[in-house]
């Protein structure tokens, strides 16, 4: 599958999460130790948010993350307060820049680990259900972005949790209507810039990876050697599909059938479960 990361807090440049740490998410592009692949080399992207209301910048190549130049030195120097950075394995769509993660549409970004079960069978219904005025908007050929479109259409901008039930509900329901007994894998992430939602669901119950990192002062406590030094908010945080330290006390995991909520001074969790039809 592949690998993810999202963080919110204090302006930090994009290296201190994807190069710095010890198993970053460059080094899991070469060595994954949770995901079902060991090497996600099928491309890379970063999405961030800078000040303003411009839309988040979005930076992806069909290149492995782990010899590519110019991600070094656009990690180096872009400091952002939101970003979300992945490596991919593809599950079968093809190597291109449009379908790298993260996917942008106006202030949303949006990344996703898993895959739609059998997607070629039900492609069909799932893309003649996206709204006529956001369907010339999809660049790619992913169930990736089949599901953020999808969840655009349910109304991801005025409820995102909501959008995405729904959207998972449908893919449930769509895939059980072609004898797909199991349509759904998922952790994804999605943000508008203020906020950062990132959900682990399955229809199998039994998911992909997902941890998010403890408070700051809690991280200063038990390993000040560490992160005394950190530039970090008392209110930043990271959720990753795995570690990018072993350390003990820094990585929670993120129950199964759960979804997180992190903006400024928040961080909450919740129950997730797809809409049942109306």
């Amino acid at each position: 599958m592949c690998r993810w990361l999202a963080y919110c807090g204090t302006p930090i440049t994009l290296e201190k999460m994807l190069y710095e740490p010890e198993h970053s998410l460059i080094d899991q592009s070469l060595h994954a130790r949770y995901g079902k692949e060991t090497v996600n080399g099928d491309g890379f992207g970063v999405g961030y948010y800078g000040d303003g209301d411009v839309p988040p910048a979005v930076f992806k190549d069909t290149k492995p993350a782990w010899g590519d130049r110019n991600l070094r030195e656009l990690a180096r120097h872009v400091r952002s307060p939101l970003f979300m950075a992945h490596v991919r394995a593809s599950s079968g769509t093809a190597i291109q820049q449009t379908n790298c993660h993260p996917f942008r549409y106006g202030s949303w970004l949006w990344m996703h680990n898993g895959a739609i079960s059998e997607f070629g069978r039900v492609k069909r219904d799932l893309v003649m259900t996206i709204a006529p005025d956001l369907f010339p908007a999809i660049e790619g050929s992913t169930d990736s972005e089949v599901m953020f479109f999808l969840a655009l259409t349910f109304g991801l901008s005025e409820d995102p949790p909501g959008a995405v039930e729904r959207m998972v509900g449908f893919v449930e329901r769509t895939g059980r209507r072609h004898d797909v007994e199991h349509p759904l894998q998922m952790s994804l992430a999605a943000s508008n810039g203020e906020r950062l939602w990132s959900f682990r669901y399955s229809s199998d119950r039994r998911s992909r990876s997902l941890f998010h990192s403890a408070n700051t002062q809690t991280l200063r406590h038990l390993h000040p050697e560490v992160f005394e030094t950190v530039e970090l908010s008392d209110d930043a945080r990271v959720v990753v599909s795995e570690p990018l330290r072993d350390l003990p006390g820094l990585w929670l995991k993120v129950p199964e059938s759960t979804y997180t909520v992190v903006r400024p001074g928040v961080f909450e969790m919740h129950p997730f479960s797809p809409a049942k039809p109306e």
